[in-house]
């Protein structure tokens, strides 16, 4: 049996209790306040109404409750489901239908949607219908019992939910941005450059930042972005005190958060000379605290004033503590680097010795960027005989074991050399050094021999880039030398073999030795690195020290090179008498089958170079004949000169010089004959030619005239 109602007791919930609310006057029509309410009337008084849709005879009943919810009065509905038309805009007619049709097709029993209410006054309102649809004996839906209600608030509702779900998302997104950008920082200016950099405040929410290091129980501020102006030079090192915001944070290790820049100011009196380079707005200083020291402060700026809610203080610290990792972080590292650099310093020449007739100036940078320092090096080496020995190489990787083989790999390479051995037999030598090393690594290198007085140079490489030789006209060469496999490897294999070749540096001339890390740069081909190269010599400054600094500025720290970088450059002095003559010298074995195809290579280069026109293929002919003539009939090599003339018209002088007194005898060959036309050919050739003793030994020359500009151009 039911019983009696019960009284409540004193212990039941009551929501007024100990709550202050405010008198309404009620204005809902018939409400008694102690008569029972119909459930009609508990619907429609939470705005919600109910419907009966008799789908066989297309009518739909709505209850008082549901035309509020339409607002719609009793005479402007029929009870037919298109006369709503006047309430629901097409499209979110078009929402329902959808809804209850795909509930039909599924079968289903119910189905919901939420659509926009166009009312009589013109404004929207969100409202919500769900309906439980009936079948009849056969599964055929008939009729459709359901409800609507107002919907606006629980969306609003909704959309509150979902702005702070967007927060969370955009906090948890500033958090990852910032974390990423950090974890690529490796030395200090890499995190300041992420700080100030474009965006650097904004991954903290914020319009400005400063950041500050303790050093020394003192306060100095190391980067700043988004302030008006720049920090005042007193504010910029200041004494761990309760004076300046970001000392007293760092100091007290408590965060600091102020809503204005006037609460900024009455708490630190000392900033009020400086009001104009402050944001208006609110700020957040906080300690950088890293494994229990603290390191720093961080100080946020915004534009306009407010008070930092819970979420953006807690966001505001996860913040600092990255920052205070990575700047942690990168304080260790610019240790190490520095002392792995100092390193690396002590083992590369301190001072390089004089030179009689020229100049010599070298630059060595480590990577700019990166952990590990590299194995380039560099040296000059003064030689019996008054000639010198110049040496560029690097040593496989980038750490201190390279560090360390390149240091031993270059004394052993200056020892060798200053023994006056060969370039091949130094650089035999010193594979065979580093092969018997207990090292797995390899070194490429450029060694030359250089007789200044002469302007002989001989040279021998292994894996390395050649030289470049720009003469006192500017142009630039890079001839073709000869090499065999880098240091270690070629002794690993068996072909320590490191074939000479012979080059002329002429008065006025500058050659240029480099490691790949001058040209060569990330996803680009060195060859285009070879050709800035090439450009950036061509248009420098005559002065060799100012050169030198060009090329290591534009060239290599400009791009931020992952690489290091050796550089030397060696400057012949002109000779008495002013300007000298362009002019190519080059040595041909008396064993080298492949020596002529190589000055034919090289006299192209300069011949174009010199613009020589149609005359360029007769040279290159009679050059050929010329040396064939030396190496067949002699028992030396062959010396091979070109030079420009100067006067009117141009003039190109070829000479071929060898160590024979045997003088050329000019010969008729019949038809069947193999030889003996060399000289004829160069007769032909040539518009002049002759032979003249030289030393020991003799010169055969000839003479061509160089069209000029009119001529080439008819």
């Amino acid at each position: 049996m039911t019983g009696p109602p019960q009284e409540p007791s004193d212990k039941d919930y009551d929501p007024r209790a100990d709550r202050a609310w405010r008198h309404v006057a009620e204005d809902a029509p018939g409400v008694s306040h102690r008569e029972p309410i119909g459930l009609r009337e508990r619907l429609s008084l939470n705005r919600m109404g109910t419907f009966d849709w008799d789908l066989d005879r297309g009518f739909m009943d709505l209850d008082a409750g549901a035309m509020e919810v339409f607002d719609l009065r009793p005479d402007e509905y029929d009870g037919a489901p298109m006369s709503l038309v006047t309430r629901v805009p097409p499209e979110e007619g078009l929402r329902l239908d959808e809804a209850l049709s795909q509930a039909l097709q599924d079968g289903h029993s119910s189905y919901g949607s939420y659509f926009r209410l166009q009312c009589r006054d013109g404004t929207q309102r969100w409202t919500h219908s769900q309906g439980r649809i009936l079948h009849d004996a056969d599964g055929k839906p008939y009729r459709i019992i359901g409800i609507v209600r107002e919907a606006t608030s629980e969306l609003a509702d909704s959309a509150l939910l979902r702005s702070l779900q967007q927060e969370r998302q955009r906090q948890t997104l500033m958090v990852q941005q910032t974390t990423a950008a950090l974890a690529r920082a490796l030395s200090v200016r890499d995190v300041t450059r992420v700080l100030t950099g474009a965006g650097g405040a904004r991954r903290f929410g914020a319009d400005g930042l400063v950041l500050g290091l303790v050093e020394n129980e003192e306060f100095e501020v190391i980067a700043t972005a988004g302030l008006d102006g720049e920090v005042p030079d007193d504010m910029m090192t200041s004494r761990l005190d309760d004076t300046l915001p970001l000392a007293d944070a760092a100091r007290s290790r408590r965060s600091i958060f102020l809503s204005s820049r006037g609460e900024l100011i009455a708490r630190y009196p000392r900033l009020r000379p400086y009001t104009e380079v402050l944001p208006a707005g609110s700020a957040a200083f906080l300690p950088l605290v890293a494994q229990d020291t603290v390191i720093g402060a961080l100080g946020l700026f915004n534009a306009d004033p407010a008070v930092q809610s819970p979420e953006a203080r807690n966001l505001a610290l996860a913040l600092a503590g990255v920052v205070a990792q990575s700047v942690q972080r990168a304080t260790l590292f610019d240790q190490e680097r520095e002392f792995a650099t100092g390193l690396q310093a002590t083992m590369l020449p301190r001072r390089l010795p004089p030179l009689t007739g020229g100049a010599v100036t070298v630059r060595y940078h480590p990577a700019s960027v990166g952990r590990d320092i590299g194995g380039d090096w560099y040296d000059v080496i003064t030689l019996p005989q008054g000639r010198t020995g110049l040496v560029v190489g690097d040593v496989q990787g980038h750490d201190t074991h390279a560090a360390a083989v390149m240091g031993q790999l270059r004394i052993a390479l200056r020892a060798y050399a200053s023994e006056g051995h060969s370039p091949e037999t130094v650089l035999v030598r010193a594979s065979r050094f580093l092969a018997e090393l207990d090292t797995e690594r390899f070194a490429t290198c450029t060694y030359i021999q250089a007789d200044l007085e002469s302007g002989a140079l001989h040279l021998a490489r292994a894996g390395h880039l050649g030289p470049l030789i720009s003469n006192s006209s500017r142009h630039i060469d890079w001839p073709e030398v000869r090499g065999g496999l880098p240091l270690g490897l070629a002794t690993h294999f068996g072909h320590d073999h490191f074939p000479e070749t012979q080059l002329f540096l002429e008065p006025g001339s500058t050659l240029l030795l480099c490691t790949d890390g001058l040209v060569e740069q990330p996803g680009r081909d060195i060859s285009a690195g070879i050709d800035a190269l090439s450009a950036a010599v061509r248009a420098g400054p005559t002065d060799l020290e100012a050169l030198a600094d060009r090329l290591s500025d534009h060239l290599w720290a400009d791009p931020g090179s992952e690489d290091d970088m050796a550089l030397l450059l060696l400057h012949r002095l002109p000779g008495p008498g002013g300007a000298t003559t362009p002019r190519l010298r080059l040595h041909v074995h008396q064993a080298d089958p492949s020596g002529t195809a190589e000055v034919r290579s090289a006299l192209r280069r300069t011949l174009d170079q010199w613009r020589a026109g149609a005359v360029m293929h007769n040279i290159e002919v009679a050059a050929s004949e010329l040396i064939a003539n030396a190496l067949t009939h002699t028992e030396s090599g062959a010396l091979v000169s070109v030079e420009l003339l100067p006067g009117t018209p141009r003039r190109i002088r070829l000479e071929v010089e060898d160590r024979s007194s045997r003088w050329p005898r000019r010969r008729s060959p019949g038809e069947t004959a193999t030889s003996g036309r060399g000289l004829m050919l160069v007769e032909a050739l040539a518009d002049e030619w002759g032979a003249e003793p030289r030393g020991a030994g003799k010169a055969l020359w000839c003479e061509f005239a160089v069209p000029d500009t009119a001529d080439l151009a008819h």
